[in-house]
């Protein structure tokens, strides 16, 4: 089995003749010049910054400082792979939403980017002078004993030459018992050279590039994979509700449009007529819970104006009048967000019309300082509701938590009840004004008790003072 890394190359026979030794003296060498160069860049950053944080102009200059560990890290990783074959993740999580704001919100945030600015301090300040003196000491001090005789005879004339000037050697046989000892040097140098450039690279990941197997890579990787699997789950329905629109409900449009057709052409009052007039009110039927199926997968209106105006409309659709409060117009939000705050309240007020007994519920919500959605509903239902008892509740809370918000339900006997939804989140958008609602298509009777449309409204939508 090939050792993966300078350290188990150490302890194998035949490291010296191997190429890790020459790898490890790479991994130093570009060590030292890339802290050489990072201390220059980091000395002249702070002297301009602070020359010209005078006009305010330095002010953001020094500011970048905090993320120099960024590129950094990036070229420690690459480098890494001299002296390690395993991967060499990042550690940082992606952010919420696009945008140059929620990026430096998000870094700042990390651990992740504090650790790597220590690790460019570091560098800039202590490690590479240490691999520059190694490098000397380990490598270029036994070589220059090699070249001895080769010294003896260019430099010297082959009578006398100085090595390292330090050593007077005279005459061949010295010359050679001199590039001897420096050939045992080297491989003692190797040896450390190896072990050094382990130890630096033991630290590399310590700080910047964490094992797959670390606790903090492991938690890392989840939240990304989770993340992934929120917008692929959103995605997917998105696309379920975009087939089921176009296909499915065109179809049944059709079927609607012909059977009604066929109605006026059929002669009245014989069975024919009769047949025709059920289906087309049976094609209306299925027509209507279609669309309710479509708009429970995925609503229209929350893909296109956003969280407000699904909210409104998940109120005109309740059977128990529901009054809508926004403290502020809420602006756009990321998708996940979007659905999961829309989903809460749906599932929210479904439980206010089965089981409460209530006579009115209340929607509230708000955008907190532009980073945290706040979403209340309350009713004066009768209480106790229990989030253990049911699986709606508890996949809602899954949901939340998968966003890195909390869902919290009070419902002591006898009302009221009050279910509370935190999210972390950032605009993706500025609000923007309105526009104007398109007037809904005709939609085919529905029997009585059927699903609501969207102008049976039952409840208000009232928008608070800031």
């Amino acid at each position: 089995m090939q050792p993966r890394n300078v350290w188990q190359a150490l302890f194998r026979p035949g490291y010296l003749l191997s190429p890790w030794p020459w790898r490890a003296v790479a991994y130093l060498l570009t060590g030292a010049v890339a802290g050489a160069a990072v201390f220059v860049g980091l000395v002249v950053v702070v002297a301009v910054g602070g020359v010209l944080a005078i006009v305010l102009v330095g002010l953001p200059m020094l500011a970048a400082v905090a993320f120099a560990g960024l590129p950094v890290a990036a070229l420690e990783r690459r480098r890494l792979r001299l002296v390690d074959a395993d991967d060499a993740p990042g550690a940082h999580v992606e952010p919420a939403a696009p945008g140059l704001r929620s990026w430096l919100t998000t870094r700042l945030r990390e651990r992740a980017t504090w650790r790597e600015l220590g690790h460019t301090l570091l560098t800039a300040c202590l490690l590479w002078p240490a691999e520059a003196l190694l490098l000397t000491v380990a490598l270029f001090v036994p070589l220059t004993v090699i070249a001895a005789p080769l010294l003896l005879a260019t430099v010297g004339g082959g009578r006398e030459t100085k090595v390292l000037k330090v050593w007077t050697v005279t005459g061949w046989p010295a010359a050679f018992g001199v590039a001897a000892l420096g050939v045992l040097l080297l491989a003692v140098g190797g040896y450390a050279l190896g072990a050094a450039a382990g130890a630096r690279a033991a630290l590399t990941r310590l700080l910047v590039a964490p094992r797959a197997g670390d606790p903090q890579a492991r938690v890392v990787e989840l939240t990304r994979s989770r993340a992934r699997l929120v917008d692929a789950f959103e995605g997917e329905r998105r696309r379920i509700e975009r087939d089921l629109h176009d296909g499915a409900q065109q179809r049944l449009v059709a079927l609607t449009m012909n059977l009604g057709l066929a109605r006026l052409d059929a002669p009245p009052g014989g069975p024919l007529a009769g047949q025709l007039a059920r289906a087309h009110e049976e094609a209306g039927a299925a027509l209507a819970e279609l669309r309710e199926l479509i708009h429970g997968i995925h609503p229209q209106v929350l893909a296109d104006y956003g969280l407000e105006a699904a909210v409104a409309d998940a109120a005109d659709r309740s059977p128990v009048p529901v009054d809508v409060e926004f403290a502020r117009p809420v602006p756009r939000l990321p998708q996940a967000v979007e659905a999961a705050a829309y989903f809460v309240v749906r599932e929210a007020l479904a439980n206010v019309a089965r089981h409460s007994g209530a006579r009115r519920a209340r929607v509230r919500a708000e955008h907190q300082g532009g980073r945290l959605l706040v979403l209340e509903v309350d009713d004066d239902g009768r209480g106790g509701a229990d989030s253990a008892r049911g699986s709606g509740l508890t996949g809602l809370a899954d949901r939340v938590s998968v966003l890195d918000g909390r869902l919290s339900l009070t419902s002591p006997p006898g009302g009221p009840t009050l279910l509370r939804v935190e999210i972390p989140c950032e605009p993706i958008q500025p609000i923007q004004p309105s526009p104007p609602s398109p007037p809904s298509p005709p939609s085919p009777p529905s029997p009585p008790g059927g699903p609501r449309g969207p102008g049976d409204r039952t409840g208000k939508v009232t928008e608070a003072s800031a």
